[in-house]
């Protein structure tokens, strides 16, 4: 439900060189090139597992998917939840531009386990970051989602198939 910025530095500047701007004065998503400008189709979905809660989560594998993400989204359910498998191992940076309601989001090391749970407000295109550049995964679910179900940092997150890693990563 955010665009992630993390993968080309000099746009990141672009962007944050360009953010400063008024509200009033913002560009809509139309104008600003390479922005998505409507919701993507619901994503293919994997069951992940954390503790005893079990999610069907729809899986960001490419840049595109991860760039849209929850972007344009209205009413997200409580068994609504987005996992990205970042390129890399770095500090994520994610923001909410076009995102109509506000989210949890989990940063979550290479081995599956959350490291920080993030509020990310709606539609505030400051990008939130992670504290460590040890993030590989990043898990979005409906606002509050985590502290509803006790989940926090220190959680292993799994799948179907075992670890993220082993999962995702083809370790």
């Amino acid at each position: 439900m955010k665009l992630v910025k993390y993968l080309v530095l000099p746009l990141a500047v672009l962007f944050l060189a360009g953010g400063c701007k008024k509200a009033a004065e913002a560009e809509s998503p139309a104008t600003v090139p390479g922005l998505p400008t409507h919701a993507q189709p619901k994503l293919p979905t994997a069951k992940i597992y954390l503790g005893a809660e079990v999610l069907d989560t729809e899986l960001a594998l490419n840049f595109e998917q991860e760039e849209t993400g929850m972007m344009f989204r209205t009413n997200i359910q409580e068994t609504d939840a987005m996992l990205f498998v970042l390129p890399y191992t770095m500090q994520a940076s994610f923001w909410m531009k076009n995102c109509p309601e506000s989210i949890s989001a989990a940063y979550i090391t290479p081995d599956g386990v959350i490291a920080e749970v993030h509020h990310l407000e709606q539609n505030d295109t400051n990008a939130v970051l992670s504290a460590t550049a040890n993030i590989r995964f990043v898990l979005e679910t409906k606002e509050g989602w985590f502290a509803r179900h006790n989940i926090g940092p220190g959680t292993v997150i799994r799948t179907e198939k075992g670890s993220l890693a082993g999962t995702f990563l083809r370790q």
